[in-house]
C-alpha cells in the first residue's frame, strides 16, 4: 500500500531545522540578550543604589515630605505625557543594547551558518539525510531574521519590564505614589512596538544576511574577509575614480546603498531611515509616547522601494547560497 507523507512535512521539517540552529547556537540566541539584558540591569541597579547612598551621606534628600507628589499632582495632561515618555524610555532603554548584541550575533552567525559545515566536514552527514540544500538555508535565514530577532525582543520587554518596576519602586521611595506613576507609562504599547518591528527587520536585514551566507556557502576560507573586504575595496576603488576624476561614480550612494546596507543592515534600526534618508527624532507624538517607535513609522519603511529593491537583492543571494551549497566542493 502506497504511504502518502503528511501535507505539512514541510513545515516540520523546516520546524526541525529551525530547532536545530537554536539548540547549535543557543549561546547567541538566548544567552547572549540574556546575560546583556541582566547586565544592563545590574548596572542600572548599582547607578541606583550609589546614587541613594552618596544622597544619603552628603543630606540631599530628594523628594522629601511628599514634594514628588505634590509636583505631580499639579502636572497638567502635556506634563504628564512627558512622564510617561520618560517612563517609555525607560522601557525601551534596555532594548537598545540588546539590539547592538543581536546585530553582532546575526552577522556572525550568517557568516559561519554553511561555512562552519563545510570546515569540519558535518556537511557530508547532513547532505545524507533526507534534507533538501534548499530547506537548509531556508532555515538558517528563518533563524537569522526571525528566531534570534524574536527571543532577543521578548528578553527586551522583559528587561524593559524590571527597568521600569525599578525606576518606580525607586521613586516610590521619595513619596512618588507607584500606582499613580505606573499608570503614565504605556507597558502594552511598547510590547506591541517592539513585536510590530520584527517583520519589518526581516525584510529589510534580507540583503545582509543574504550577502553573509552567500559569502558563507562560497568562500574557502575566511569569510569574514571576502564579506567585508570586496565591498569595501570596491567602494574605495570607486572614490578614488571620483577623488581622480576618471569617472563619475557615486561614491556617497555605493557606500551607503551597497556597503552599509550589505554589511550592517542585520543591526535593528536602518529601517527607519528608508523613508527620509537620516534617523527620525525622538519626539512625542500628541501625548502617545516616542515617535520613532511607533507602529504607523516602522512599518512605513514597507512603502518604500528602498525596502523591496533590497528584498528582492536579498532574495537573489538566498538563492545563490543555496546554488553554491548544493554544488559547492571543498575536497
Amino acid at each position: 500500500m502506497k504511504t502518502l507523507a503528511p501535507k505539512n512535512s514541510a513545515l516540520t521539517n523546516m520546524y526541525w531545522l529551525v530547532k536545530r540552529e537554536f539548540w547549535e547556537n543557543r549561546g547567541g540566541f538566548l544567552w547572549a540578550p540574556v546575560i546583556t539584558g541582566g547586565i544592563f540591569l545590574l548596572l542600572n541597579l548599582m547607578g541606583i543604589i550609589t546614587a541613594e547612598v552618596l544622597g544619603a551621606r552628603h543630606g540631599i534628600h530628594f523628594g522629601a515630605s511628599g514634594e514628588l507628589s505634590n509636583v505631580m499632582s499639579r502636572m497638567d495632561a502635556g506634563d504628564m505625557s512627558k512622564v510617561g515618555m520618560a517612563l517609555d524610555v525607560a522601557m525601551y532603554s534596555s532594548m537598545a543594547i540588546i539590539t547592538v548584541v543581536l546585530g553582532f550575533v546575526v552577522f556572525f552567525y550568517c557568516l559561519g551558518a554553511l561555512y562552519d559545515d563545510r570546515r569540519d566536514r558535518s556537511i557530508l552527514f547532513w547532505k545524507s539525510l533526507p534534507i533538501s540544500d534548499t530547506g537548509t538555508v531556508l532555515s538558517k535565514v528563518l533563524s537569522a531574521t526571525v528566531l534570534a530577532p524574536a527571543i532577543a525582543v521578548v528578553v527586551g520587554i522583559v528587561a524593559g519590564m524590571a527597568q521600569l518596576l525599578m525606576v518606580a519602586i525607586t521613586l516610590s521611595f521619595h513619596g512618588v505614589n507607584v500606582w499613580q506613576l505606573l499608570m503614565q507609562a504605556h507597558p502594552f504599547r511598547v510590547m506591541g512596538n517592539l513585536l510590530g518591528y520584527i517583520p519589518v527587520y526581516v525584510l529589510w536585514a534580507l540583503p545582509s544576511a543574504g550577502w553573509l551566507l552567500l559569502c558563507s556557502a562560497w568562500a574557502r576560507s575566511k569569510p569574514f574577509l571576502w564579506a567585508v573586504a570586496l565591498p569595501v575595496a570596491t567602494g574605495l576603488l570607486i572614490s578614488w575614480f571620483g577623488i581622480m576624476g576618471l569617472f563619475n561614480l557615486p561614491a556617497t550612494w555605493f557606500w551607503k546603498e551597497i556597503v552599509l546596507r550589505g554589511l550592517f543592515s542585520v543591526f535593528p534600526g536602518g529601517s527607519f531611515t528608508a523613508n527620509t534618508g537620516s534617523g527620525h527624532a525622538l519626539v512625542i507624538n500628541d501625548g502617545n509616547g516616542l515617535d520613532v517607535m511607533n507602529l504607523g513609522q516602522s512599518w512605513a519603511a514597507m512603502t518604500t522601494a528602498n525596502l523591496w529593491i533590497g528584498v528582492a537583492i536579498g532574495i537573489g543571494l538566498i538563492a545563490a547560497a543555496i546554488w553554491f551549497r548544493r554544488w559547492r566542493d571543498d575536497s
